[in-house]
């Protein structure tokens, strides 16, 4: 059986506006961490607190994306979606926690390939999708 390629459905293409506005705030807020810290190791020891209310912002974005995903995969659209902003919010409690314990050998690096996959997330996003009918 040959697939066709149409175009998404009025809710699909709602559900993916959704996704588009959630991974860029998601992607603003994790960016805004790195900011924080360096301002923090630059001796503003306020942006320490602004650092971990980034920590909450950015889990709560990510987790709302999981549950955005979903949606755009229940109505047919890219499944790649949801499973790359599960495997960004596990990283990202797994970076949360290391932050809280003081691992910073864990923290930097991570957090490093966190705003990396982010950004990465962002682009891929953004560029046209492909529909497939029949899914």
């Amino acid at each position: 059986m040959s697939e066709t390629l149409t175009g998404p459905s009025r809710k699909a293409n709602g559900t993916l506006v959704v996704n588009r506005v959630l991974v860029s705030a998601h992607t603003v807020a994790i960016i805004g961490q790195p900011v924080f810290a360096g301002g923090y190791l630059g001796g503003a020891y306020d942006m320490l607190a602004l650092h971990r209310w980034g920590a909450d912002a950015v889990s709560f974005v990510a987790y709302a994306q999981i549950f955005a995903a979903l949606a755009l995969w229940l109505v047919r659209g890219p499944r790649w979606l949801f499973w790359v902003s599960l495997l960004l919010a596990a990283g990202e409690t797994a970076q949360y926690f290391a932050g809280l314990a003081g691992a910073l050998d864990l923290h930097i690096p991570l957090g490093v390939a966190l705003v990396t996959g982010m950004v990465l997330t962002t682009i891929a996003v953004w560029r046209p999708q492909t529909w497939r009918a029949g899914r």
